[in-house]
């Protein structure tokens, strides 16, 4: 099989699924991680179907962090699958993946699924969130398949909100500080100050009731 890229993967076999149609694939597997979000990409090529494809960021718009990709990859060949690479073309940004154990390769077994994204799954996590792209828009993803090859078909990118608050970046920004360094160190001061001008106060007040 030719490793060339797949690229009327996109037009020609980009899908919509209904909720319905893809509920009955929940089986043998926790029901959120295979829950179907609205407008999700898919296609098929070979062995190897995508479905449920997103690119998930940050749920504020502002917020700095990492984004994801999320998608259930089907395997329905006789020889496992390694997903050697998940990239986003023309963005100039690095797809960290990670399997569900955290050790070894992401494997889709001879037969099988995995899930990537969500508690517990696979991950692929984009660590610059904002190079994936802003929210509403379709961005490229392209999956090498250690048999299949390269498929390339777009994802919309979505927040972690509503249907995809359980599927988006795990490693959320840290709060915001409630005080800049500049007003803290200002708070000090003033406080510091106001002690050491009291204690002289009190001093002298005890001395003159003393000689009286």
């Amino acid at each position: 099989m030719s490793r060339s890229l797949r690229h009327g993967a996109l037009a020609a076999t980009a899908l919509v699924f209904p909720i319905a149609a893809l509920s009955a694939c929940s089986a043998g597997n926790d029901a959120q991680t295979l829950q179907v979000r609205p407008d999700n990409a898919a296609t098929a090529v070979d062995n190897i179907k995508i479905q449920n494809l997103n690119i998930i960021t940050q749920p504020e718009a502002d917020a700095e962090g990492p984004a994801v990709v999320a998608a259930t990859l089907f395997n329905d060949g006789t020889k496992q699958e390694v997903v050697e690479k998940i990239a986003l073309p023309g963005t100039g940004t690095t797809v960290k993946l990670q399997a569900a154990k955290g050790k070894g390769p992401l494997v889709v077994p001879a037969g099988g699924r995995v899930v990537i994204g969500g508690k517990n799954n696979a991950s692929a996590v984009i660590e610059d969130g904002r190079k994936a792209g802003a929210n509403g828009n379709v961005q490229a993803v392209a999956f090498t398949f250690s048999e299949t090859g390269d498929i390339e078909l777009g994802a919309a990118i979505v927040p972690a909100t509503s249907f995809f608050e359980g599927f988006g970046p795990s490693a959320l920004p840290s709060a915001k500080p409630t005080a800049t360094p500049s007003e803290s160190a200002s708070g000090s001061a003033s406080e510091t100050p106001g002690e050491e001008s009291g204690s002289p106060s009190d001093t002298a007040t005890d001395e003159a009731a003393a000689d009286h």
